[in-house]
């Protein structure tokens, strides 16, 4: 026997005894209620001692401390009683700190005829039984919570057909409490008035083949990728109230041995989706496949579970810190994963990105340590790559402990939500759509209004022509018989002493004041043609500007429609401002030239408005750029005026936006503006400075758009 197997010095245990001690498996430790006498070599490894060390120990020192007095008074009992004890639970700690669960067997052993009597510990290691128990208990809080949380109405049945599940989903959906059902054979009473098995029953008997469609008809079908499942969709009268169409799925739980030991049913309130598909089924097709089936159940036994997550129509995984622990065949279906799938999977690898796990994680965190369930929807992708949208329920274990299992279920939702993205931009198509022919008919209207008012100032302009015309010539006709009037009156002025003796000429002369007049007739007549000049001026520029006679494409002089529309405009600026002209030499522009002098009576009119109480400077000018391989000309428009900030220049050519006082501005000058100078394949821009002023500048090609 080596030094770690020697008996304590003095130790009263026979040698024989002592070494078939040595030969039993199970650990034993003697002792005589004040020392140890004997530990073999199980014993020593179970605490972790050597004899050397156990000689030096008191015979409870071994045990946790707050049962070392219990340890001690049960070894004593068994000295002063000579007979052996019940078995006693105690917890071991090793000189390393690892504690051990044993079930201790005190024998009382006689050394000798006259010597004291021994106490002999038999012990047995339940640590891992323990270990297991714990495992089992923590895997059945797990599913309680599942079951009973699960949204999707579910109940399930024993081999004798007796209710053992029915959750609150399930209470609500048919309006009958668990309390009523559970126990009882008649899981038929939520649903018929009548008694009829139902199909978890048909499933736990084995007879849905053979009696299930005449009992629920063409409807019920086996499931296309769960064997032994079957599922149906029917119409029930007074479901929890009223008239219903459900979708309900059986499914038979197995033993280890494969034998049915229970059936799980899941119902499916389908009303809404079967009421939409008989208004729709001319119309579109199904937007959404309904959920047909999320089982949960409490299982005895770490089979059941197998047969709950094997079988469930959702994905349901557990997870540890960033690994999957545990996952079920629907999970590896949706995420394309092989179908063996061995050992933890990284949980990071169905993440599009890093800031999707940390977000998921922070919600998880936040949600699962207040002790309730997370709810979440979001994008993840699958083993090849491709992106899904999944929707997740998490359960944890234990919400104190942050290392604890969580629980989810996953369902692939990426068709449902994919039908909604398409409704939101068909539905942003349509507002886009709206709001272009909005605009386009304020602008057709604006233009319609600009045209009328055209066609009218050349219609004022050629009725005005005539009197003007007969009025020119009646003053070119009256300045030659004055003139000749004149000549005469001339000549009789050279004779005036001849007349004068005549009283009532002398009269007449002094009463005409002949010198003034013939002084100041002729300037009569030449500010009388001025005037008119100016007014044939004015009309010619009113149908230049129309241009109604010429509202084809046409080459035009841009200088020329600038001055037209300078003059018609004039009343708008001469008491606002003064306008300078710097005009460049430019070529004939292929246009539509009253349309483009709508544009600059715009700019014009809007640069006088930007004057605020003071009188201000417009400036106009023109010139010849080349853009982007086109050769075209510029017209600029600049004022002294208030200016416009940042957020103003960005809207300024949107319809209907204004500055202006309500009555005073429409918004529609500056968008059709815009509109005018696309027409031309030209470009507007504008720079503006609050307080400065502001300069609109329109580019258009030289040969058209």
């Amino acid at each position: 026997m080596n030094a770690s197997h020697e008996l304590p010095r003095g130790g009263p245990v026979p040698v024989g005894l002592a070494a078939a001690l040595e030969a039993v498996a199970a650990p034993v430790l003697v002792h005589d209620g004040q020392r140890i006498c004997l530990a073999n070599s199980a014993m020593q490894r179970l605490i972790g001692r050597s004899s050397a060390e156990l000689e030096l120990l008191t015979p409870e020192h071994w045990a946790e401390p707050q049962q070392q007095a219990m340890l001690r008074d049960y070894g004593l009992r068994c000295l002063a009683s000579a007979e052996a004890m019940p078995a006693l639970e105690i917890e071991a700690l090793s000189a390393g700190g690892t504690r051990r669960y044993l079930e201790v067997t005190a024998q009382y052993l006689s050394s000798s005829a006259n010597g004291p009597g021994l106490v002999v510990l038999t012990c047995q290691d339940l640590s891992d039984i323990r270990h297991v128990q714990n495992s089992l208990l923590e895997m059945g809080r797990a599913m309680q919570q599942i079951i009973e949380n699960d949204p999707v109405p579910t109940f399930v049945i024993d081999a004798n057909h007796r209710v053992t599940h029915w959750n609150a989903a399930a209470a609500r959906l048919a309006g009958v409490a668990a309390h009523e059902l559970i126990g009882r054979k008649e899981a038929w009473r939520a649903f018929s008035t009548t008694q009829r098995p139902v199909l978890a029953d048909m499933v736990v008997d084995g007879t849905v083949e053979r009696d299930g469609p005449a009992q629920y008809g063409p409807q019920l079908h086996a499931h296309a990728t769960l064997p032994d499942t079957w599922e149906c969709e029917g119409f029930f009268e007074n479901l929890g109230g009223k008239d219903r169409w459900v979708s309900f799925t059986a499914t038979p739980l197995r033993d280890i041995e494969g034998r049915v030991v229970g059936a799980i049913e899941t119902l499916l309130d389908v009303t809404a989706r079967r009421t939409a598909e008989e208004q729709l089924r001319r119309h579109q097709a199904e937007l959404e496949s309904m959920v047909a089936q999320r089982t949960a159940e409490l299982l005895l036994s770490n089979h059941e579970l197998d047969a709950f997550l094997e079988n469930a129509s959702v994905g349901i995984i557990a997870t540890r810190g960033t690994h999957i622990t545990r996952c079920n065949r629907k999970f590896v279906e949706i995420f394309e994963l092989e179908d063996s799938v061995s050992g933890e999977l990284d949980a990071k690898r169905f993440f599009l990105d890093e800031d999707g796990f940390k977000e998921l994680s922070r919600l998880m965190r936040d949600t699962l340590a207040q002790g309730r369930s997370l709810s979440h929807e979001m994008r993840l992708k699958t083993e090849h790559g491709t992106p899904i949208w999944v929707q997740m329920i998490a359960y944890t274990t234990n919400a104190e402990d942050p290392q604890a299992s969580v629980w989810w279920l996953l369902q692939d939702r990426t068709e449902v939500m994919r039908a909604q993205e398409q409704l939101v931009l068909n539905y942003r198509n349509i507002k886009e759509t709206n709001r272009r022919l909005e605009e386009a008919q304020n602008q057709l209207l604006q233009s319609e209004k600009m045209a009328s008012i055209g066609q009218l100032a050349a219609g004022v302009a050629h009725e005005i022509n005539n009197p003007i015309g007969f009025v020119s010539s009646n003053l070119g006709s009256l300045r030659r018989y004055v003139e000749a009037l004149l000549k005469l009156v001339s000549v009789y002025g050279r004779h005036r002493d001849e007349l004068s003796a005549d009283p009532e000429i002398g009269a007449l002369e002094q009463a005409a004041d002949l010198d003034y007049i013939a002084e100041d007739l002729p300037e009569l007549l030449r500010e009388s043609e001025d005037g008119l000049s100016r007014v044939k001026k004015i009309v010619q520029d009113l149908k230049d500007f129309s241009r109604v006679d010429s509202a084809d494409w046409q080459d035009a002089d841009i200088n020329a429609g600038i001055e037209s529309t300078l003059n018609v405009v004039m009343n708008e600026v001469k008491y606002r401002a003064d306008v300078e002209r710097h005009y460049g030499q430019l070529p004939p522009v292929r246009c539509l030239a009253g349309q483009l002098n709508q544009v600059f009576m715009n700019l014009i009119v809007n640069a006088a408005h930007a004057m605020e109480g003071k009188r201000g400077l417009i400036t106009l000018r023109s010139g010849c750029e080349a853009r982007d391989g086109r050769q075209g000309v510029w017209i600029e428009v600049a004022d002294n005026g208030k200016g416009m900030p940042p957020e103003v220049q960005r809207r300024i050519f949107e319809p209907f936006f204004t500055t202006k006082p309500v009555g005073q501005g429409t918004g529609l000058g500056l968008s059709l503006a815009f509109s005018i100078v696309q027409k031309h394949s030209g470009v507007i821009e504008v720079v503006s400075t609050p307080g400065q002023g502001t300069c609109f500048k329109v580019w258009v090609p030289v040969a058209g758009p």
